[in-house]
């Protein structure tokens, strides 16, 4: 509901839960403390996707597909808009925390040929998330896994005709 209206009250959001809004005043103080707690969970994700993606110790084919495919469930999971939660300062310094891991998991991809060298500086790291924040909104209908595979190969292998 706060993806589609980010300034949604907290009456609508206690009414599209099912419940009263006083349940939701019990246990956040107030909207603020509410989106809080949704940042929080949706930089908890994000950082378990990227352990379980095991960025640094997987092979970098698999180690990108796992990633993908774990961030794909998490914009999916918890689709807020994230300009209001980079706000924050707390919360941008735990995004680019993790922002670091992928692009220093990028610069492996290219030492080791998977990504080739050349590109602009920041190039992959810009283009990867890009791709898919567009799954998400784009192809809801399949399955995170497939939806990694439409952006890795994208990635990998561009629109061109080989």
């Amino acid at each position: 509901m706060l993806a589609a209206d980010p300034g949604a009250s907290i009456a609508s959001i206690a009414a599209e839960a099912g419940v009263d809004r006083r349940t939701v005043y019990r246990r956040f103080a107030s909207r603020e403390d509410l989106l809080a707690a949704i940042y929080a969970s949706r930089l908890a994700a994000i950082e378990a996707a990227i352990e379980d993606a095991r960025l640094r110790e997987a092979p970098v084919a698999v180690a990108l597909h796992r990633y993908v495919e774990n961030i794909i469930t998490v914009n999916r999971t918890w689709p807020v808009d994230l300009t209001r939660m980079l706000a924050d300062e707390e919360v941008r310094a735990r995004r680019d925390a993790s922002a670091h891991e992928v692009d220093v998991f990028l610069d492996r991809a290219v030492t080791e040929g998977v990504l080739r060298p050349g590109l602009p500086a920041g190039w992959a790291s810009a283009l990867l998330p890009q791709l898919m924040h567009l799954v998400t909104r784009q192809l809801p209908e399949l399955s995170p896994g497939r939806a990694a595979d439409v952006v890795v190969d994208t990635l990998l292998h561009g629109v061109g005709a080989p």
